[in-house]
């Protein structure tokens, strides 16, 4: 692991709720709020200014920023994601080392299987009733991504925060 713990330790408290208001908007309405995205991302600028080791380190990672909405676009452009995780994965993109982009892959690779499935089991089964509202039980082939983004952005801080150096 490569971005620092100390920060990842930082921007947890921040981030978590995020990704959570993220993935329950997301199964509840199909929708990613450009609040949460927006509110991230600004986590990122105001709170990484405080708390990345170097500026080179802050200036770097904040340079993926831009280029995560970029490559996030490419792939709504594509037909392969919605706006909402485009804009969601761009703005979680700081907070991913670059080195590390294979283990957010193999992660979001997991925990995308994992939220599929679980996903799919709760709707056909007895465990729909419990949120029967939610837009993501009838929206046919479509899924929320944002369950599992949100997830991965989770999980990978977590694990920078008590492996990394």
């Amino acid at each position: 692991m490569h971005f620092p713990s100390q920060a990842a330790l930082w921007f947890l408290p921040f981030v978590l709720p995020l990704c959570y208001a993220v993935a329950l908007t997301d199964l509840r309405g199909m929708r990613i709020p450009n609040w949460a995205v927006d509110t991230l991302g600004g986590v990122y600028i105001v709170l990484g200014l405080l708390v990345m080791p170097t500026w080179a380190d802050y200036g770097w990672q904040l340079l993926h920023l831009p280029v995560g909405i970029g490559i996030g676009f490419l792939f709504y452009a594509g037909g392969l994601i919605g706006a909402g995780d485009a804009k969601f994965a761009g703005a979680a993109a700081p907070y991913v080392a670059f080195a590390d982009i294979s283990l957010v892959i193999m992660l979001f690779a997991a925990i995308l299987l994992a939220g599929f499935l679980s996903h799919r089991v709760a709707r056909h089964t007895a465990l729909r009733r419990l949120a029967p509202t939610w837009k993501s039980w009838d929206v046919g082939s479509k899924f929320p991504m944002g369950l599992c983004l949100g997830a991965t952005l989770a999980v990978y801080l977590g694990l920078a925060a008590f492996f990394a150096p």
